[in-house]
C-alpha cells in the first residue's frame, strides 16, 4: 500500500518552507514516527515523521525545493520493516539497524555535517539535553582532530557545490571568496529589521543602573535559590520583574498599532532575545506576571537549550507584547535596540563595567551598567518613555520595591 509524505499544516503566520535534509533515501527502511526529511521556515526546523513502518520508496521534491503547506514530497510503502523491505545482505542489514539503534541523537544541522564529512558519529560527545549531539559538537570535535575549518553557514548540493567552486576559482590568486546562501531564519530576520526601520518611528532613550545592590542580593542567595529550584539565579528574572512593573505604569509601551487603532494588551508576553546557531530568535515568557524568578530562570534556560537544538517549537516564538535583549554577554556597553514589530518597545541591556560614580559628595567605584530603550515614538512620548526606563533603574538599585510593588 503506497502512502503519501505531505508537508506539514503550517501555521497561517508561515507562508511555505525549504526542504533542508532528506534523512533517508528511496529504499531506506522507516519505522514510524522516525523523521524523514527536515523542513526549514523562517521561524522554525519542522521534522516531518513517518506516517507508518515501511519502505520510502520516492522522493518528490529534492533538498533546497520551496514547498507549500500539505504538498506531496515522497511517497512510501506500507510494509513490516523487522522482516525487511530491502534485499537482505548477511549481516549488513542487522549490524546497520544495530548501529542505528545505538547511535547518539544527533539534531539536524549536527546531522548533516557528520554525513557530509563522513565522521564517526560514537566518538562525538554531546553536550545538548539528554547527550544529544549539537552542530556545535560536531564543529569542536573536527577541529579536535585537525580537520579543515568548516563553514557556519549551512550549504545545500547544487548550491554548496557552486559556492565551494567559487572559492578554489578565486583562491589561485591567493584572495579567496565564499558564496552561501542565505538560510530562511536569516533572511526572515533582515525583512523584520528592515520593517521595523521603515514603518516604525525608532526613538532610543538611555539610563545607567548600579547594580550592585542585586549583585549583593544574588551572591547572598544565590545557593540556596539554585539547591531550592535546580537553576542559577541570574540578571534576567530581576530585568523581567523590574519591566513588567515598568509596563503595569505606563501601558503604552505593552500596546502595539493596528492601522488606525492602539490596542493595549492586558496580559504580559515578554520575549527573551537568544542567539542561536541559526540566528536571533525571540521565544516568549507567556503571561510572565504570573511567574516566579525561578520559573523565569528555569524558562530562559530551557530556551537557551532549545535555541541551541534547534527544537524551539513555533508557539513559542510567536507573539509577545514587549522585549528584552541583553548584548552583555558579548561585552557590549552600549547599543540601539531596533523593535520587533508590532511591539513598541525593546529593553537593551549590557555588560556591567565597575566605573566612579559620585554618592553623598564622594567619588566611590560601583558596578554599572547602561539600559536602552528603543520605542515608537507614534504611540509612546518621550516622557513615558523616560519614566520608565527611570522606573526600571530604580527598582533594580532596590529590589526590595519589586516585592513591595512601590
Amino acid at each position: 500500500m503506497s502512502i503519501e509524505v505531505k508537508v506539514p499544516v503550517f501555521p497561517e503566520s508561515v507562508a511555505d518552507g525549504t526542504i533542508l535534509h532528506w534523512n533517508k533515501k528511496p529504499g531506506d527502511s522507516v519505522r514510524r514516527e522516525e523523521s524523514i526529511v527536515d523542513i526549514e521556515t523562517d521561524k522554525v526546523v519542522f521534522e516531518v515523521p513517518a506516517p507508518e513502518d515501511g519502505v520510502l520508496e520516492s522522493i518528490i521534491e529534492g533538498e533546497g525545493a520551496v514547498v507549500m503547506s500539505g504538498q506531496l514530497i515522497g511517497r512510501m510503502r506500507e510494509g513490516d520493516v523487522g522482516t525487511g523491505n530491502r534485499p537482505h545482505k548477511e549481516g549488513s542489514e542487522v549490524a546497520e539497524t544495530e548501529k542505528a539503534v545505538s547511535e547518539p541523537f544527533a539534531t539536524p544541522s549536527a546531522r548533516r555535517l557528520i554525513e557530509e564529512h563522513g565522521l564517526d558519529v560514537q566518538s562525538i560527545r554531546g553536550s545538548g539535553s539528554g547527550s544529544r549531539i549539537l552542530k556545535e559538537d560536531v564543529l569542536r570535535s573536527m577541529q579536535q582532530a585537525g580537520e579543515a575549518q568548516v563553514e557556519q553557514a549551512p550549504s545545500r548540493n547544487a548550491e554548496s557545490d557552486q559556492a565551494v567552486g567559487s572559492v578554489e576559482a578565486v583562491a589561485e590568486s591567493g584572495r579567496s571568496e565564499k558564496r552561501v546562501p542565505m538560510t530562511r531564519l536569516r533572511a526572515r530576520i533582515a525583512e523584520r529589521l528592515l520593517d521595523a526601520q521603515q514603518n516604525a518611528a525608532i526613538l532610543s532613550t538611555f539610563n545607567e543602573v548600579n547594580m550592585q545592590p542585586v549583585m549583593d542580593l544574588r551572591t547572598r542567595y544565590k545557593g540556596m535559590f539554585e539547591k531550592t529550584y535546580g537553576v542559577k539565579l541570574g540578571f534576567m528574572s530581576f530585568f523581567v520583574n523590574a519591566v513588567i512593573e515598568g509596563l503595569k505604569r505606563f501601558p503604552e509601551l505593552n500596546a502595539s498599532i493596528d492601522g488606525t487603532d492602539i490596542v493595549y494588551h492586558g496580559f504580559f508576553d515578554i520575549g527573551i532575545a537568544v542567539s542561536s546557531p541559526r540566528g536571533l530568535v525571540v521565544p516568549i515568557l507567556r503571561d510572565a506576571d504570573q511567574l516566579t524568578m525561578a520559573d523565569v530562570e528555569l524558562r530562559i534556560r530551557d530556551f537557551a537549550q532549545k535555541a541551541r537544538d534547534g527544537s524551539l517549537s513555533l508557539d513559542e516564538l510567536t507573539g509577545g507584547t514587549f522585549t528584552i535583549t541583553n548584548g552583555g554577554v558579548f561585552g557590549s556597553l552600549l547599543s540601539t535596540p531596533i523593535l520587533n514589530p508590532p511591539q513598541s518597545g525593546i529593553l537593551g541591556m549590557h555588560k556591567i563595567q565597575e566605573r566612579p560614580v559620585a554618592e553623598n559628595g564622594s567619588v566611590v567605584i560601583r558596578p554599572m551598567m547602561n539600559i536602552a530603550l528603543s520605542y515608537d515614538h507614534r504611540l509612546v512620548d518621550g516622557r513615558e518613555a523616560v519614566q520608565f526606563l527611570v522606573a526600571v533603574k530604580e527598582m533594580l538599585e532596590d529590589p526590595a520595591r519589586l516585592l513591595l510593588g512601590v
